[in-house]
């Protein structure tokens, strides 16, 4: 099946907020990113989850963070998985729509699981630059493709969308906003899967551990119940609910003794540990 694709909304960035946002991605070379992504060719703009094989620690001094460094990526890597996971019954002429794909790992993994088209957007002009050469390098850019778009109004066709995710990118965005758009683009039936970090409504507003974390990545975390409640909103029904943060955390506890912590391992962990702060998969089907 071919999507027929109308033309990219001629202004990509809307706000001081969405030129502030890129501008800090544009201009991102984190080894935290970067240096793990070389380990394999996957870069992922997102962190990780399950038993971290603590015998990294051990051996060779001169070797340890190369050891740290990998098993943080296959972590990241397994994250990927466990959304990718969820999104269904994905067949090779599916179209399918990574909202927010940063350098554009997991639509490389979308595509390699499932052998179907993946879209990625991204507001940040070098890192679809980037993304696009990855998918060159690896012979698989007729399928994946990547586009300096807004994930809040992407200009392709309505109905045209099999499955769509945000990986740790919906912190960004307006959810009522964010999930009108996914509605849209969506066919009947399809499936949306969000891995995200909230903020924990029973405890109240936002942590000083949670604030530490919005600040540091110029984003703007949302509290668990908005967005169920935005989904609902929108024809979209949850029907599978993961709490991540038990898995996670063990990956923030070997991030805070590699070599590419950047500072913001504390309040993770303190938010995490306090319980303010969860770490969710959400996948919701649309009616």
């Amino acid at each position: 099946m071919t999507i027929a694709r109308t033309p990219a909304p001629a202004k990509v960035l809307r706000t001081e907020y969405q030129k502030s946002v890129a501008s800090y991605w544009n201009k991102e070379k984190d080894p935290v990113n970067l240096r793990l992504g070389d380990v394999d060719g996957l870069y992922h703009h997102h962190y990780g989850v399950g038993e971290v094989d603590w015998s990294v620690l051990e051996g060779p001094e001169e070797t340890r963070d190369e050891r740290i460094i990998a098993e943080m990526h296959r972590l990241e890597t397994a994250q990927a998985d466990v959304l990718l996971d969820h999104l269904g019954d994905v067949k090779p002429d599916d179209h399918l729509l990574d909202a927010g794909c940063g350098r554009g790992g997991s639509s490389i993994m979308a595509n390699a699981r499932f052998g179907c088209h993946v879209d990625g957007i991204s507001i940040s002009e070098k890192q679809v630059e980037f993304a696009n050469h990855q998918a060159d390098i690896r012979g698989v850019a007729d399928r994946v493709r990547y586009h300096f778009r807004n994930m809040l109004d992407t200009g392709f066709e309505s109905g045209s969308r099999k499955a769509i995710w945000n990986n740790e990118s919906t912190m960004y965005v307006d959810l009522h906003e964010l999930f009108a758009e996914h509605a849209r683009q969506l066919e009947f039936g399809g499936r949306y899967v969000t891995i995200t970090g909230c903020y924990n409504d029973v405890t109240g507003g936002r942590s000083k551990a949670v604030a530490q974390i919005d600040q540091h990545y110029t984003c703007n975390i949302h509290p668990r119940s908005a967005y169920f409640k935005a989904m609902t909103a929108n024809d979209l029904v949850p029907i599978s609910v993961v709490d991540l943060t038990p898995d996670t955390i063990p990956y923030w506890e070997l991030r805070a003794k590699s070599s590419v912590a950047t500072g913001i391992e504390g309040p993770f962990l303190d938010a995490y540990r306090e319980g303010s702060f969860h770490y969710l998969l959400i996948a919701a089907d649309r009616v």
